[in-house]
């Protein structure tokens, strides 16, 4: 059985991640696809507009301090023609008139760096909330009858009716799998997108472990496949 997502990757909650610092903005990237999200990245003010331009996005997150083309410059475009999206600032300058200007220029909440992740992730459900955009099965994903809703990062077997209670790194590989929508995905690749932490211990020791427990907790043994020089994939 195909994997199914309620509402496909175009009507998920999509989020253009705008940063001049690669190694942030990649680390946002990854966090918020973790999530459930679906995002882009932009490095410079023109390639955001370019984006901006050409596809739907609804919740930007907007460096201030781009070059060239400002962060400022970038929103005072977007408030002139009316661009249909929500903007959180994000900058350096911490003052209470740099948040006030920010604001003023048609910002819909600002945030300043160093920022603690968990009040991004807060921040960002609350414009959801407030613009309406938040859909509770866009980032629904069901295989069999087993369904993850990664915006709530709660799995579920029997088609909804049986809440499973995973570990995260349990979760993250049920998700890396889901994701893969039938596809193989091996032990390292499980390991790299799940693990932040090295480990002393084999990688792909680690990995069939975790495997051994996630069917267990789903259980059904056949709802996850292992070849040998393929990796694992969901029934």
């Amino acid at each position: 059985m195909p994997l199914v997502r309620e509402g496909s990757e175009e009507d998920m909650m999509r989020i253009l991640i705008v940063e001049d610092d690669r190694e942030l903005a990649a680390a946002l990237d990854d966090a918020l696809r973790y999530e459930g999200y679906a995002t882009s990245l932009a490095t410079t003010g023109v390639e955001a507009l370019k984006i901006l331009a050409g596809t739907n996005v609804d919740i930007m997150l907007l460096d201030r301090d781009l070059p060239v083309l400002s962060g400022d410059a970038v929103m005072a475009t977007v408030a002139a023609n009316r661009i249909p999206v929500a903007v959180i600032m994000l900058t350096a300058a911490a003052e209470v008139s740099d948040r006030v200007s920010g604001l003023d220029l048609g910002a819909d909440d600002y945030l300043t760096k160093p920022f603690a992740y968990p009040e991004l992730l807060a921040r960002i459900r609350a414009l959801q909330r407030r613009s309406g955009t938040s859909n509770a099965t866009a980032a629904v994903l069901t295989r069999g009858d087993i369904t993850l809703d990664s915006t709530r990062r709660l799995v579920f077997r029997d088609h909804g009716r049986t809440l499973v209670k995973l570990t995260p790194k349990e979760y993250g590989i049920l998700l890396e799998l889901m994701r893969a929508e039938g596809g193989y995905v091996t032990a390292h690749e499980l390991y790299d997108a799940v693990w932040d932490e090295p480990t002393a211990a084999d990688p792909t020791d680690v990995i069939k472990t975790t495997i051994y427990s996630l069917r267990r907790k789903l259980a059904d043994r056949e709802a996850i496949v292992s070849t040998r020089g393929e990796g694992y994939r969901l029934q």
